[in-house]
């Protein structure tokens, strides 16, 4: 067996410190996550964490960014087993609000996001999902399934809209039916839309 290489040794511990945060941020929240916790569960030294990160913050932001980069590869097999990219879309947007009901990515996400990166930095970690978002309504208009028009500002829109969903969403008393709720809407929002 080779010994590691520098390289292999720095993904496993960043690695390591990503999982062992993310974790505790899920459990526990941002605020009352330590970093002596991430390195006592990273298994590593808090120079180790100080190596790869500045602080909490960004090792918050590579949490983040690590689900974020996940919702989008579900997100993206969900619109691609879908023949029609107009269906795609609409099958895509729901999965999101579907995924909003995980409490661990409502903490992670919404919960604690806004408030640990701010929100230009936490829109930046959002840009994987806009994009997805845009490239289904272009291969929609693509296919003639949705009126031809600048694809940005509508990705804006509905973007904003399934954001303020999943807000409302992680609010509710009853997050199963908020879900449905919404859900409903979404389905009546794109009937108009085409």
């Amino acid at each position: 067996m080779s010994p590691r290489t520098q390289v292999e040794r720095t993904e496993a511990t960043t690695s390591a410190l990503v999982e062992a945060a993310r974790e505790l941020f899920a459990q526990d929240g941002y605020a009352a996550t330590s970093l002596d916790a991430v390195v006592a569960r990273a298994g590593v030294t808090k120079g180790a964490l100080y190596h790869h990160f500045d602080g909490k913050r960004e090792l918050f932001r590579a949490v983040l960014e690590r689900e974020q980069a996940s919702l989008a590869e579900r997100l993206t097999g969900v619109f691609a087993r879908k023949r029609d990219p107009w269906d795609g879309v609409q099958a895509g947007c729901r999965a999101f609000l579907e995924a909003v009901l995980d409490p661990e990515l409502q903490r992670i996400m919404l919960i604690d996001g806004p408030g640990a990166l701010g929100f230009a930095a936490l829109r930046d970690t959002e840009a994987p999902a806009l994009a997805l978002l845009e490239e289904g309504l272009r291969r929609s208009m693509d296919a003639g399934r949705l009126e031809r028009r600048p694809v940005e500002p509508l990705a804006a829109l509905l973007f904003g809209a399934l954001c303020e969903a999943a807000l409302s969403i992680a609010r509710s008393g009853d997050q199963p039916a908020a879900e449905r709720a919404m859900a409903a809407e979404l389905r009546r929002l794109f009937d108009g839309l085409r």
